[in-house]
């Protein structure tokens, strides 16, 4: 099918777009609340952006991944430039439209803003973001929910006071630790923990009624269908609405593993430690193809210890026992063959394979994979611009950020327990 029936195939509905250039290499990534619309305004005869027509002149194909809401596609393409980092996002981008949700919550009183540039300050940052007003839009519609203040405290009533779009701090209606508490909320939606939250407001709420704290009740009540009407308007990144056979990182996989389906849910498994002091596992969480970090879990080792296999060991045989976790259709480990040696055993009928980094750690290093095939591995070379490498070495750079800011965490915390004692 060439291009131009391509285009007409185009569906009137929100998605992200990847660009690919005459090698099949993904050159750019975009998302559009229409994309019939947006995906035809880059092959009209008349592009004002030199820019634009420089990357026009190098499109050779284009793909599509449908989703449900506007939103949606603002964070799967998110997700998706992380993991292929395509050149003409890179060029073509102002840093002005990338932006960050920032929440300090060291603050007394803290404060939601957006910035174009993470500090190494402690605060919480959510993103990036590749567009600020859709961001800017579901923070306004979220305020309803859970009020939060937009600019330092002061101490000050204003309309927004009013309005119900503070906590109210300023008037007694609430505390600092009451407004944090609902801060924390607000940040497990943004990163994607919804469904959980929603299920642990009910609770909270049928437990605040039944110890007969109307009031809390009412306040969680609140809440509990503030979010559920959300989901109406707005919806942050609904994995279970992509469509899974259009990933063609997913169908190399299957193709590539001989499995009976692609895979819907990948965990990737990483160790970290410093010369075995402050051990610690990650554990992050991909369905379809994309990030789900609120099925991220974090483990601290109880064999405090400089033996990396040993410890993929105990978390792989940990993470089996929490039956009510859904099951993965593939792990991947960061190791080799000495860490799939010690887990075959715990991973008899869950496919397996290990990312194996004891070669070349450059950019553009092909993405070595160890394969499992009955008493023997198999290695296997990716080249590094292919759909199954990127996604691959997406998941290994996720579990090890996890596991290592799990490891820095850990060993702040001892660092400062030892100057106490001192």
């Amino acid at each position: 099918m060439t291009i131009e029936e391509k285009l007409k195939t185009l569906p009137s509905a929100p998605g992200v777009y990847f660009h690919k250039n005459k090698q099949g290499e993904i050159i750019y990534v975009g998302k559009a609340a229409v994309l019939k619309n947006r995906v035809r305004q880059y092959f009209h005869k008349d592009l004002k952006d030199p820019k634009t027509e420089a990357l026009k002149a190098e499109i050779y194909d284009t793909d599509w991944l449908v989703v449900d809401t506007e939103m949606d596609a603002l964070f799967l393409e998110s997700e998706m430039i992380k993991r292929y980092k395509p050149k003409w996002n890179i060029l073509l981008r102002d840093d002005k439209t990338v932006s960050y949700v920032r929440i300090d919550m060291k603050s007394e009183i803290p404060y939601v803003s957006m910035t174009r540039q993470p500090l190494d300050d402690k605060a919480t940052y959510i993103g990036p973001f590749y567009a600020k007003l859709p961001v800017k839009n579901a923070l306004r519609i979220l305020r309803k929910v859970f009020p939060f203040y937009i600019k330092p405290y002061d101490n000050k009533k204003t309309l927004d006071t009013d309005l119900g779009l503070t906590p109210g701090i300023e008037i007694g209606k609430s505390t600092p630790a009451e407004y944090k508490r609902n801060l924390r909320k607000l940040i497990r939606y943004l990163e994607g923990d919804r469904d959980k939250l929603i299920k642990d407001l009910e609770k909270e709420m049928k437990a605040a009624a039944k110890n007969e704290d109307f009031e809390k009740a009412a306040e969680l009540r609140n809440q509990y269908f503030g979010l559920l009407e959300l989901r109406k308007k707005i919806v942050f990144s609904d994995k279970e609405f992509l469509d899974i056979s259009s990933d063609q990182a997913l169908l190399s996989l299957q193709k590539l593993l001989n499995l009976k389906s692609p895979p819907r849910r990948i965990e990737g498994y990483d160790i970290s430690h410093e010369q075995g002091t402050n051990v610690v596992a990650s554990m992050v969480v991909f369905i379809n193809g994309v990030s789900d970090r609120s099925e991220y879990r974090k483990f601290k080792l109880r064999a405090q210890k400089n033996d990396d296999t040993g410890s993929m060991k105990e978390v792989i045989t940990r993470r089996l026992k929490h039956i009510e976790w859904d099951y993965p259709d593939l792990i991947i480990l960061d190791g080799g063959i000495p860490q799939l040696s010690s887990v075959k055993d715990e991973l008899k009928n869950i496919p397996v394979i290990g990312r194996d980094k004891s070669g070349d750690h450059s950019k553009n290093a092909a993405v070595s994979i160890i394969i499992p095939e009955k008493d023997t591995y198999r290695k296997v070379l990716l080249k590094p611009d292919s759909h199954v490498a990127k996604l691959i070495a997406r998941i290994d750079e996720e579990s090890h950020r996890f596991a290592i800011t799990y490891h820095r965490l850990l060993r702040s915390k001892q660092m400062c327990s030892n100057s106490n004692r001192s």
